[in-house]
């Protein structure tokens, strides 16, 4: 039998709908705490995708994606100006 896990420590893809409200509130929404969050998402994305030993296309296509993103998203008002022009 697997060891009863508490609902803080219940991730939020295992948390039922009827349990949401109590799992958000006992997250840690302090400015510490948020850091703490993106401090810790960004430790297991560097581990996932960058530091690894046997690297793949994962974390750098991941990087170019964002990349173009931002590109297009910066360059935006530049395309949406030229889309209504007429060459003739």
């Amino acid at each position: 039998l697997p060891a009863a896990v508490l609902l803080k420590d219940t991730k939020l893809m295992d948390v039922k709908l009827g349990q949401l409200g109590s799992w958000l509130s006992m997250r840690d929404f302090t400015p510490g705490g948020i850091l703490g969050a993106i401090r810790r998402g960004h430790e297991r994305f560097y581990n996932k995708y960058i530091n690894v030993r046997k690297g793949g296309l994962g974390g750098l296509s991941m990087v170019l994606a964002g990349y173009v993103i931002l590109s297009y998203m910066w360059s935006y008002s530049h395309i949406k100006h030229d889309r209504r022009r007429k060459y003739h």
